[in-house]
């Protein structure tokens, strides 16, 4: 007789064994309806997975995280269904849940068009009429191969030929059409009201270049119509916002094939990647980090004995010169215990606080590069903290403190808390992990922070805790780390003599607040839709001129506020006033400042905000003290004017 133990602590016994959807309907009946699949004994499973025995459960719906998974790997299937009735002969391979959506790979000499997309998506609403029932199989590996050979899916046999000996075959069918899954899915095609399908992309066979094309149709599912229609909606904003179109617009940076995954920087973006370098250079001096610049092309020795040449060869640039190999450095960790080493320290040295502006290269895949949100080459804000165990707790509380800080300088107000725990394949003992993830839940606990915990997503050296960020459109972007680290230190021999005397293996802490400057200003650039805050923006007033007999004092008013440490031009083109007015707002200068007659004569400017508002006339010392005044606060007068 089964006892089953629901999530609140209560048990429900039957005499037989039960199915989940049975439970649910025990339950009730709105229970039964709303179930999309159900969790035992922490494993998900189908509606119709029967419990013989005791077991805990806990029923998924739509309104769980895990319920619009199901929902979307499900429309994933459904999207690969209408495929094949529409277009014979297309082939399927892959089609896994990705952020906000799904997408399937297909296997076709067909390129779809977004005409194709609307035929699909007819289709697939068609089938969730028909509310087809969705009927888990399991197969022996001989006759999941025989089917998927018959059916001619040959990239299907492959999959299976591929899976672990022990592993158990599943497969999914609804109506006549089959694929191979683990699961789960929802019971029935009905089930999924609310999906789009966005758009095509190439994609390598199993991501490698060496293997053929295939057409990858992406799309997105939600609970309900609503959700749906915010996140269209959210899209559609996102791409007005597209770094890579402001980018052009504003004149800050481009790529091009000959450097891919590089940045060709202009001044403007300069200008914003320097001011943003200068910032944490002081944050950093101030927060008691001494900063260090280590070699760009290191032995690949040093990366062997660190561990990262096992894990991450594929993702390294590597050269030989004199017979001796080189690799690109891909990550400052390595390079900053080297600078530790440097002299034998001592208890009374620690906390030691080593940062740089490091510039790393990765040998990204060319299909994964993005703008400058997804790059080759790029820079972080990374430093190391050398400390002793007992440090551990006050540094990561210290550097949270400071992350904050950072955070509402740049005009971000919510921030997400993630810790990440052990991962299967690891290094040092249980006993280090046990208490580099407790040190680091305790800094979280300490400062009353909300977090949740990520099983198995930490690094192979150590846990760590991130920090993501919601943009004004409520994109989640993941920036800072801090992460500890028992193995690296002794692997590549640092020491440092305790207060008994004896010789000890510091802890090292990495830890980032920004992570790739390149990343972090194509944020930006969304984010603030390029109207960057005066402190940010790469000309923070123009001075326009009405008419060439008031070019002189132009001059004077901009040599004055550059004196002050503006960044400011001056406009003295034989233009319409409204004609410059109209281009410095596209350009989203954040000032304009008119001089005519009455300013000449008056001494003054008539300032206007780039958004057209009128702020009248000042006189300079006025408006240098009211620029100052937005410049010191940063990315922060945004919150205050969004409040």
């Amino acid at each position: 007789m089964p006892v089953i133990t629901l999530p609140d602590g209560s048990q429900r016994s039957f005499d037989n064994p039960v199915s989940v959807h049975d439970v649910a309907a025990d339950i009730g009946p709105g229970l039964a309806k709303a179930a999309l699949a159900g969790v035992v004994n922490g494993r998900e499973v189908d509606t119709s997975h029967v419990l013989e025995g005791d077991a805990q459960l806990a029923i998924i719906t739509d309104r769980d995280e895990a319920g619009l998974e199901v929902i979307r790997h499900s429309t994933a299937h459904l999207l690969a269904m209408a495929t094949q009735e529409l277009f014979p002969g297309v082939q399927v391979t892959i089609g896994p849940v990705i952020d906000d959506g799904f997408f399937y790979d297909f296997a076709t000499g067909h390129a779809f068009t977004p005409e194709d997309l609307e035929k699909i998506e007819r289709r697939m609403e068609e089938l969730v009429v028909d509310d087809l029932p969705v009927e888990r199989i399991v197969v022996s590996r001989e006759k999941a191969v025989e089917v998927f050979r018959n059916m001619g899916e040959h990239y299907k046999v492959q999959i299976i030929e591929d899976l672990p000996e022990n592993e158990e075959i599943t497969l999914y069918q609804q109506g006549a059409w089959m694929d191979l899954c683990r699961g789960p899915h929802v019971p029935r095609t009905g089930k999924l009201k609310a999906f789009k399908l966005t758009k095509v992309a190439g994609a390598y066979w199993r991501g490698d270049s060496s293997n053929e094309m295939l057409q990858r149709v992406y799309g997105t599912a939600w609970a309900n119509k609503k959700q749906l229609k915010q996140y269209l909606t959210r899209i559609e904003e996102a791409e007005k916002r597209d770094h890579r179109k402001i980018a052009r617009k504003l004149d800050l940076f481009h790529v091009q094939e000959e450097a891919p995954g590089m940045v060709f920087w202009h001044p403007a973006g300069w200008s914003i990647y320097q001011t943003i370098e200068q910032y944490m250079r002081g944050v950093q001096r101030d927060s008691g980090y001494q900063e260090i610049r280590t070699p760009q092309l290191v032995d690949l020795s040093l990366w062997e004995k660190s561990g990262h040449a096992d894990k991450f060869a594929d993702d390294m640039f590597m050269l030989e010169s004199e017979e001796r190999n080189f690799a690109v450095k891909p990550m400052n960790c390595p390079c900053h215990v080297q600078v530790f080493n440097q002299g034998l320290k001592s208890y009374r040295d620690l906390p030691l606080r080593l940062a740089e502006f490091g510039s790393c290269h990765r040998n990204e895949p060319s299909g994964s590069l993005h703008g400058i949100m997804r790059v080759r080459g790029f820079v972080q804000d990374d430093a190391h903290i050398f400390c002793t165990e007992q440090q551990i707790q006050p540094e990561v509380s210290a550097f949270i403190d400071v992350l904050h800080a950072v955070y509402d300088d740049f005009g971000f107000k919510e921030v997400i808390y993630r810790l990440s725990t052990r991962p299967a394949q690891r290094v040092g003992t249980d006993a280090d992990w046990d208490r580099a993830e407790k040190a680091l839940a305790d800094a979280l606990d300490a400062q009353q922070l909300p977090w949740e915990e990520l099983p198995g997503e930490g690094a192979f050296y150590g846990p760590k805790i991130e920090f993501s960020l919601k943009d004004c459109i409520g994109r989640v972007w993941q920036l800072g780390t801090i992460q500890v680290d028992f193995s690296m230190p002794g692997r590549l021999d640092a020491q440092y003599v305790a207060e008994d005397g004896t010789r000890q293996v510091p802890v090292m802490l990495h830890r980032a607040i920004l992570g790739s400057f390149e990343r972090f200003i194509g944020i930006l650039i969304e984010h603030y839709e390029g109207e960057f805050p005066p402190w940010l923006a790469p000309t923070q007033a123009a001075v326009l001129n009405i008419t060439d007999k008031h070019a002189e004092y132009a001059k004077k008013v901009e040599e004055s506020l550059k004196n002050n440490g503006f960044r400011v031009i001056s406009d003295l083109r034989n233009e319409k006033i409204g004609f410059k007015i109209r281009e410095h707002i596209i350009q989203k200068v954040p000032y304009l400042l008119v001089v005519g007659d009455k300013e000449v004569e008056s001494q003054t400017v008539a300032v206007r905000a780039r958004r057209g508002e009128d702020l009248g006339s000042m006189d300079l010392d006025a408006f240098t003290e009211r620029l100052a005044n937005d410049v010191a606060r940063h990315g922060r007068i945004a919150l205050e004017n969004q409040d």
